[in-house]
């Protein structure tokens, strides 16, 4: 018989006895390998649903979306050759009740008679889209979103005003299919309407922010690339973005990535929190066999043998570990694809996703590796002797040379498995490397209250010296606790402290002199009117306003915009058109941080300042060259300064802006901000709104709210996913009390043979524990705020403030966790009766 074959017979054999001691290992595999596995499966569901519902999502084949005008004669001819086309606009307004005294900021569409080309428009209670919008009694009508109907106390049957026209309120809108093809930040709830209504609005200003789109059902045999290609040719100079439906919502498509990265990490965070707990189990199995091996190796078993035999064991385990993962994590989908129904514009196409399940038994086999290969591989060199000896006098050394390469391998396998498998390489590479620089410190951290333990000296009160000398006996936990729970309460105080700094930055740290409203698409002729009408009211003060429009970047350098981005990371600013405008002077809260501003009275060829975010983009900086296309017209203007621009001041800031002399000409509109008291907005938003119902008013209050609702739900979101990760601590915690439960019964045995009350032991043990859940406090405490600081300062560039209700909270939730799995360890084993291990012993 060989030696392999063998090893499988034993580890068969000791199998039969039980998983006893295990429970911990299958555990912390299960919960790592069943997140990853839920959140590949519901990924490929959810890019799955993506691709199928293509059509749908765009709301055609091909579309184009432009600003300002739709696509004119000719261009429209050319859609509508090639298939059926519908038309819609879009544009922010302001929707008012009929007693013009409640009113709210929406989202207005307005669709033709085509509308969808493909998937339905669902509303509450059924109903048709277009008979609901239809002209009835001399009145058109609309469908309203809930929140809308919430928010203006209205019904169906009520009227509601939209500029210059009323709308009959004809029904409430369910769902929307190309809701996601359009803008994904919405500041107020979807009002739709029919196209040919928008004429009785006064919406239709000349450079309004209307942004119209053409949608084209192409006949099947069609040659999708080709039939655009033929367009694009025809009109070259169109203004319009196209799209088809293999690409119909790329925001959504990276949501989806960037998502799935962000929860597979958490995911194998937990799993590799769990690895330390597959260790400590690896660990305390072979103590648990120490004399089994010793035995062995004296009547000649091999070293090769024992590392055979319990690796075999370990893979057996891991597989069991990894099959009970795979199962939850393919079951789960069903639950959470139900939780994102109504939350992203895609139906997710729940399935087995085979390519999931097997990345996420790869993450499971090589975590179980990589952190059993070391104990696996000391058992194997440390001689019998020792090993008699090893639960009073634990054997050092090290693995032989192979089996540290064997364990190196393996963790170098598992980092390329996150970094090659994710989106976002450079991403998940800082999170491999953080990994790493986490685990090290907690390591060093741990080492360090050992060693202080060890030398803190000798203690008058017994309980505390015990307490202590446990903190750095032989076989001590404190590494094991220290790095488990640490790492978790770390993710909690980060999370925390960076939630805490976006709240306080939102609610509390708002300048004094920040602007009550936004006025949008203001016409020429309304300026002085609207100024005179806001300041004439008593508690408003600071109208402000200057010219707005609408662009975006061709070239820089003469070169396409798209071949000159060097910074991925800024590639918002090419996604579509930007705010432009044009001044004589520094804009307010802006500081030129190179360059110079040109003169007052500047005369010459066209200049441009931009932001710091454009030059990195670009890598570029003064005496640059930029074009910038603004309604279909290409102006190239060298760029004559780079500024930083303070937006939290809330005041009107654009990222380029252009010297006077260029954009004069150009049709535009004005925006506007004025700070009012509270009692003098709700009469500068009706007197507006009565006078100028045109005019899109943006309250900062409201904004500010929407925004701190979605912060809200992004940091419930986090904190759960972190929760996963202090669950895989608690349970390696757990297992760490489980592996020292022998030592801790040897040890109340002999403290009550000497004496010990039952209260003392008990207090002695508690004080340990408590102890040490406060040092692991104070660690992830440290850590934590160094993280959180760094993201905050460096990565988001925001002002920093240390919040210490966070750690304090932190603090009471570590030691409440240790003393209770402390509590519950030393109870076990003070019950443990002394007499059969005294005469073990």
């Amino acid at each position: 018989m060989t030696d392999l074959s063998l090893a499988l017979r034993l580890a068969r054999r000791e199998l039969r006895t039980g998983l006893k001691g295990f429970w911990v290992f299958l555990a912390c595999l299960a919960l790592g390998v069943a997140a990853i596995a839920a959140v590949q499966s519901v990924s490929s569901g959810l890019l799955d649903g993506l691709a199928s519902d293509g059509r749908s999502i765009l709301g055609g084949d091909v579309a184009l979306r432009q600003l300002y005008n739709p696509p004119d004669d000719g261009q429209m001819a050319a859609l509508k050759a090639g298939g059926r086309v519908s038309t819609s606009a879009e544009m922010r307004a302001m929707a008012r009740a009929d007693d013009d005294v409640r009113s709210s900021l929406v989202e207005l569409k307005a669709v033709d008679d085509l509308y969808p080309l493909y998937g339905a428009v669902t509303l509450e209670g059924g109903g048709d889209l277009r008979d609901a919008l239809a002209q009835k009694d001399g009145r058109w009508g609309a469908v309203v979103e809930a929140s809308l109907v919430d928010r203006l106390g209205i019904k169906p049957g009520d009227t509601i005003h939209v500029g210059e026209g009323a709308y009959r309120v004809a029904a409430v809108l369910d769902r929307e299919p190309d809701r996601a093809s359009s803008n994904a930040f919405s500041l107020g709830p979807r009002l739709l309407v029919a196209l040919p209504s928008l004429a009785n609005t006064g919406l239709l200003q000349p450079g309004s922010l209307t942004w119209w789109s053409a949608k084209v059902a192409l006949p099947p045999e069609t040659d999708l690339k080709a039939w655009q290609e033929g367009l694009r040719s025809r009109f070259p100079d169109a203004p319009w973005r196209m799209r088809d439906y293999t690409n119909a919502s790329p925001q959504i498509e990276r949501f989806i990535d960037r998502m799935t990265l962000f929860l597979t990490l958490v995911g194998l965070t937990a799993l590799l929190v769990g690895g330390v707990g597959v260790g400590n189990a690896v660990r305390s199995h072979l103590d648990s066999r120490a004399r089994t091996i010793a035995m062995m190796k004296c009547i000649g078993a091999p070293g090769a043998l024992v590392f055979q035999l319990y690796l075999a064991q370990i893979l057996a385990l891991a597989l069991l570990g990894i099959v009970i993962g795979l199962a939850l994590g393919a079951v789960a989908p069903l639950a959470l694809g139900r939780l994102l129904d109504g939350v992203l514009p895609v139906s997710a196409h729940i399935g087995v996703y085979p390519g999931a399940l097997a990345l996420a038994a790869l993450y499971g086999v090589l975590t179980a590796l990589t952190f059993s290969l070391w104990p696996l591989g000391r058992a194997r060199e440390v001689p019998a002797g020792a090993l008699f000896r090893d639960v009073i006098a634990p054997a050092g050394g090290r693995p032989r040379t192979p089996y540290t390469v064997a364990m190196i391998v393996s963790a170098l396998a598992l980092a390329g498995l996150a970094v090659l498998t994710a989106h976002n390489k450079l991403f998940a590479l800082w999170f491999v490397g953080g990994s790493i620089a986490t685990f090290l410190a907690f390591r060093a951290a741990a080492a360090l209250v050992t060693w202080g333990a060890a030398r803190v000296g000798r203690v008058r009160r017994p309980g505390l010296r015990l307490a202590l000398a446990n903190l750095h006996r032989p076989g001590n936990p404190t590494a094991a606790v220290v790095l488990s729970l640490g790492l978790g309460l770390t993710v909690l105080v980060a999370i925390a402290l960076i939630q805490g700094n976006f709240s306080r930055r939102v609610s509390e740290t708002i300048p004094q002199d920040a602007p009550a409203f936004f006025f949008v698409d203001i016409q020429r002729d309304q300026f002085d009117p609207l100024r005179d009408l806001v300041t004439a009211v008593p508690g408003a003060s600071a109208f402000e306003a200057v010219p707005s429009l609408r662009g975006r970047i061709e070239r820089v350098n003469g070169e396409d915009a798209e071949k000159a981005l060097i910074n991925p990371e800024q590639a918002w600013i090419l996604a579509g058109d930007r705010g432009i405008t044009y001044s004589a002077t520094l804009p307010k809260h802006s500081t030129v941080t190179a360059g110079s501003w040109w003169p007052a009275d500047y005369a010459g060829p066209p200049l441009i300042s931009i932001h710091q975010s454009v030059a990195e983009a670009f890598g570029i900086g003064p005496g640059a060259t930029m074009t910038v296309n603004i309604l279909g017209r290409s102006f190239e203007a060298k760029v004559a300064n780079v500024r930083s621009a303070d937006f939290s001041s809330m005041a009107i800031n654009f990222t380029m802006v252009f010297a006077p002399g260029t954009l004069e000409g150009a049709p535009q509109t004005w925006v506007a901000t004025v700070r009012a008291t509270p009692d003098a907005e709700t009469q500068v938003q009706r007197a507006v709104l009565q006078r100028f119902p045109n005019i899109t008013m943006v309250r900062v209050k409201d904004a500010l709210d929407t925004v701190a609702e979605m912060l809200g739900h992004i940091g419930t979101a986090v904190r759960i996913v972190a929760g996963i990760t202090l669950a895989a601590g608690t349970l390696v915690l757990a297992g760490a009390v489980a592996a020292g439960h022998r030592r801790r019964v040897y040890d109340a045995v002999v403290l009550k043979v000497l004496g010990a009350t039952r209260g003392d032991v008990l207090r002695a043990f508690l004080l340990e524990y408590g102890l040490l859940g406060l040092l692991t406090a104070v660690i992830a405490g440290i850590i934590g705020t160094l993280t959180a600081w760094a993201v905050l300062k460096f990565l988001m560039h925001w002002e920093w403030s240390f919040l210490p209700s966070a750690v304090v909270t932190t603090a009471l939730l570590s030691t409440a966790i240790t003393l209770a799995f402390g509590f519950y360890g030393t109870w076990r084993a003070l019950g443990q009766p002394s007499a059969p291990l005294l005469r073990n012993e």
